[in-house]
């Protein structure tokens, strides 16, 4: 998912948020839970309030009766207490935990899933104090003997001191021990406590999962700990700096599967006394953790099935639903998994430092996946691969995700970063090297360079906006659990990827991974900021002798604060007529500049740059300053210059007119003199450089003419992502049947290239970017309104339901096919397309149907699937944020969905969407498209009227949203009329 946790570039990521109905969760778990409710919600921060709870079996194994837990409430007068701030203070530091769990797999009588625990910790005493503060949300205590929430006893001869007071923050998260002395510096103490939580469906902490298995209802226990969600599963000290060795113990229904981090003991076969009286249960041990940070825990219950195998005396099993393992689904990820691993072992100079690495597919997970150390969790999709039914999109993306998830086993669970300030970091790392470990997976695919659209283009949108952030922020701001999780976004991901490769491509690959390899060996089991990273890329460039590739006076530190510490990139401007060369803050809109937040380096980089003269490579330069003449960039006639090769750098570049026009002669005439990656990158700095008002609009659009002759898919994909903002601008216009009219045009000649090198459609490309570009081929013919494309998707899809059963399309064409033909039909085709995604046992084929329901024009038929993302049992709640975003990326669902949005906003935030990460893409998926005063009015009426109710992770994204509206209105107004004169004197 985030820091941890790989988030899917499509569908994002979200935070935990915190409304009244939290605090409601947190005073209550009752016996008698469905009568309390109503009492529960009239809780506010001034009356307290208190309820009775279930009796919980002791770590001595008598049941306490029910007691009555009343939290302290806090005022909302400002404290300076230490309960009532969000980090924990400096005085103690964790050991080890010994934690048991015993989830409920069936409900109460109150219809409530439970789990009970005991747990105790053993800490030492660092700073002198008379306060325990631990980490603790939505989990009621059972009281001790002395009336309180914790026992505290000393390891050492001297006595600990009694609790004089103990209650729960529910605000800040903490159970807090007030004690009558003071614990003594280097004393060793135990915290034990007992206690209760909910099994709640809502994705975070400890959770339940629910499927249905021939006609049976399942239910999976797991768990998502990151960010901060440790602490609902059990009390713990949750940050990161906190690590402590783990043993955990499950009580779990026999013939069920128990698994954690450590390796499991045989299950040993016990009656348990609960609520529901004695019970025969089976508890299953674990090998202890490494020393590790307590959001990387994972434990599971499930009734799976695996497939295993062993590599270098590391056992890998994949675990999944058991028709998915018989069916073979978990093979790809098995076979995958140990090359990726050994591949980084290489890359990290390190042996993988577990026993075992489990994988398991999780039918709701929130996320991608996430890396608990030692035990995986993924979506579906993103582990389980059929080779009938998953596209060659799906395989890729396994094989990233995979390789994302094995890459944070050393990078992230081994070193970790101390605070989540240097978020970025640890998933920009991990965003890179997926690039590397997936290639070592499929050597034949190129997938290193899908990076530049994958990463670099993305995360260029986001960061050329003034609400854009830099990637490091400073500790104390960020302090709160909503804070951390809005880290979890496009800069700290993407845009760490591309610095990340920046670096390493220009200290080069090898003192890139000898630098790794010290960092990793120095700090094992430890934690870092991000400094130490640079301090040991340094030290490897001093070893190797290869100070002489970077300038003269500079170092990897003053190289990399530039890019890390100030937000946005540069644009580098050469003149070819005279060798001047010079650099700009770059910004989607220019009038924004004023409120840019002022930066330590005034917006200037330290900008390697890679060329080429005429096709020629050149020896690498550097751009020091904000200006440079550069002689031997100066070139006339008919030669022209390319700068940043391989898009290896993290930023745009512009030109003089001439050179622009001597490039484009290049595409027109002979594209291959430029390198595909740089085809690809001519397009999209064109077309952004054009919304920045560096070139002329029309100049951009030129940048798309060669394309009837370019067959590679890089270029192709860049060209579509630009011109998706036009269609987001003008597919409610008059401009659109023209635009419509010149893309059928330009798309037909790569139509006909696949129809042909397939035999009609019978065959599938050989190369990985081909099958992509086959998908670009199909989808503008098709939406272009081309005939011959339309009538072969509609009667590819009126096959399949005349014999549900035999779905003859290609699982790479699916998407595509299903979203023409229902868009071209009506009810009948929507209604089979969800009773066949209702009926999907393949995860990958459900999301395929579920995205190209959105596509149907029928308002009634999409105003009844907006509806249904708030029925959990018709839309997962991980997937109805991705319907949401889908229906509005439809021009006929944007104000439907915005409508929807806006309608349930507090409904979504406070009860239904709480523990999904989401709201970011969320408000920008459904905004997207917003380009007039009425609309921008809508959006400040929006967060006007919500402003009590909050944004969560999505705050940041709705400042954008306003931004990007406005500039978006601003391009209308100046651009509508050239762009529309241009495609008329196109298709005349």
């Amino acid at each position: 998912m985030g820091g941890g946790f790989y988030i899917s570039k499509f569908v994002g990521v979200v935070g935990i948020v915190f409304g009244a109905g939290a605090v409601a969760t947190i005073i209550a778990l009752a016996v008698v839970y469905s009568q309390e409710v109503a009492n529960n919600e009239a809780v506010s921060p001034t009356n307290g309030g208190s309820t009775v709870k279930p009796p919980v079996t002791t770590p001595g194994g008598s049941t306490v009766k029910p007691q009555v837990t009343t939290p302290v409430i806090p005022t909302t007068v400002p404290s300076n207490e230490p309960w009532d701030k969000y980090r924990l203070p400096d005085t103690l530091k964790p050991d080890h935990y010994n934690l048991t769990l015993w989830p409920r797999l069936t409900a109460n009588a109150q219809g409530l899933y439970i789990f009970t625990g005991k747990s105790y910790v053993v800490f030492q005493c660092v700073k002198e104090t008379d306060l325990i503060l631990i980490h603790s949300n939505k989990l009621n205590y059972t009281k001790w003997a002395d009336g309180h929430l914790a026992k505290l006893s000393a390891l050492g001869s001297t006595p600990a001191p009694t609790i004089k007071k103990s209650w729960l923050q529910p605000t800040t998260q903490f159970l807090v021990l007030e004690l009558n002395g003071k614990l003594a510096v280097g004393e060793s103490y135990q915290l034990d406590t007992v206690f209760v939580g909910e099994l709640a469906d809502d994705l975070g902490g400890f959770y339940r999962s629910v499927y249905t298995e021939e006609g049976v209802e399942k239910v999976v226990a797991t768990t998502q700990m990151q960010p901060t969600d440790a602490r609902k599963a059990f009390p713990c000290f949750d940050e990161p700096a906190m690590k402590a060795v783990f043993h955990i113990t499950l009580l779990h229904p026999p013939t069920t599967v128990a698994l954690s981090n450590g390796m499991e003991h045989a299950p040993v076969e016990v009656t348990e006394v609960g609520t529901e009286g004695p019970v025969i249960v089976w508890r299953t041990s674990f090998d202890e953790t490494k020393k590790m940070s307590t959001y990387l825990l994972a434990f599971i219950v499930s009734d799976y099935d695996y497939i295993n195998s062993t590599r270098d005396n590391v056992l890998i099993r994949i675990y999944a639903r058991k028709k998915a393992i018989a069916d073979g689904q978990g093979e790809y990820a098995l076979n995958k998994t140990g090359p990726i691993l050994k591949f980084f072992e290489k890359y990290y100079n390190a042996t993988y430092p577990l026993p075992k690495s489990d994988q398991i597919a999780l039918p709701d997970f929130n996320a991608g996946a996430m890396e608990n150390w030692g035990l995986i969790t993924y979506r579906e999709t993103a582990l389980l691969y059929d080779p009938n039914m998953s596209s060659n999109s799906n395989k890729e993306r396994i094989a990233t995700i995979i390789a994302h998830e094995l890459a944070h086993m050393w990078f992230g669970n081994l070193v970790t970063l101390r605070w989540w300030n240097d978020l970025w970091l640890n998933e920009g790392f991990a965003s890179y090297v997926e690039y590397l470990g997936a290639n070592e997976a499929e050597p034949d695919w190129n997938i290193k360079d899908l990076i530049v659209l994958g990463d670099v283009h993305r995360v260029f949108a986001v960061d050329a906006l003034a609400s854009s952030h830099p990637l490091s922020s400073k500790e104390e701001d960020i302090q709160k659990p909503e804070q951390i999780s809005e880290l979890f976004d496009a800069i700290s991901y993407s845009k760490g990827a591309s610095v990340l490769r920046m670096l390493s491509d220009f200290l080069s690959e090898e003192v890139f991974s000898t630098g790794l390899s010290t960092y990793l060996n120095t700090f094992a089991y430890d934690n870092t900021v991000y400094t130490d990273l640079w301090d040991h890329l340094q030290m490897a460039v001093n070893s190797t002798g290869t100070g002489a590739s970077l300038p003269t006076g500079q170092t990897v530190h003053s190289i990399m604060n530039r890019w890390v510490l100030q937000m946005g990139f540069p644009v580098v401007t050469i003149n070819t007529a005279t060798g001047q060369i010079n650099q700009q803050h770059f910004l989607l809109d220019p009038a924004t500049a004023g409120s840019v937040p002022p930066s330590d380096f005034n917006y200037e980089w330290i900008v390697p740059i890679r060329w080429m003269n005429t096709g020629v490579v050149q020896q690498q330069t550097w751009l020091l300053d904000k200006t440079a003449n550069k002689p031997e960039m100066t070139v006339t006639e008919e030669d022209w210059i390319l700068a940043n090769l391989n898009v290896s750098g993290y930023y745009r570049v512009n030109y003089d007119n001439a050179n622009w026009e001597r490039l484009l002669n290049v595409l027109s005439i002979h594209h291959e003199s430029i390198p595909v990656i740089n085809r690809a990158q001519l397009v999209d700095d064109a077309f952004n450089l054009a919304r920045a008002k560096y070139i002329d609009t029309t100049l951009a659009l030129r940048t798309t003419k060669y394309l009837r002759t370019e067959r590679e898919y890089m270029p192709w994909e860049s060209a579509l992502d630009n011109l998706d903002f036009f269609y987001l601008m003008f597919d409610r216009s008059e401009i659109f049947g023209d635009m419509q009219a010149y893309l059928k045009y330009q798309v037909e000649p790569l139509f006909k290239h696949f129809g042909n090198i397939t035999r009609n459609w019978t065959d599938v490309p050989t190369g990985h970017m081909d099958q992509y570009n086959q998908v670009n081929a199909i989808r503008m013919a098709c939406s272009s309104g081309l005939v011959e494309c339309q009538n072969l998707t509609k009667s590819w899809y009126s096959q399949w339901m005349a014999d549900p059963d035999n779905n003859l399309i290609h699982p790479n064409l699916r998407m595509t096919v299903y979203c023409s033909a229902i868009a071209a039909g009506g009810a009948v085709e929507w209604d089979f397309g969800w009773n066949m995604f209702k009926n999907a046992t393949i995860a990958s084929d459900a999301d395929k149907l579920m995205s190209s329901l959105a596509c149907t024009k029928d308002h009634e038929l999409l105003n009844k699937y907006l509806r249904y993302t708030l029925d959990s049992d018709k839309i997962r709640k991980q997937d109805a944020t991705s319907v949401i975003v889908y229906i509005s990326s439809n021009v006929e669902g944007q104000t439907l969905a915005w409508d929807f949005v806006t309608q349930n906003w507090e409904y979504m935030f406070t009860q239904y969407g709480v523990g999904s990460f989401s709201f970011a893409n969320l408000i920008s998926g459904v905004t997207m498209r917003f380009s007039t005063k009425a609309q921008l009015e809508e959006l400040q009426k929006f967060k006007e009227d919500n402003s009590e109710i909050g944004f969560g992770s999505g705050t940041l994204a709705l400042e954008q949203a306003i931004e990007r509206t406005t500039a978006n209105i601003k391009w209308v107004d100046e651009n509508k009329m050239k762009v529309w004169e241009w495609f008329l004197s196109e298709i005349a």
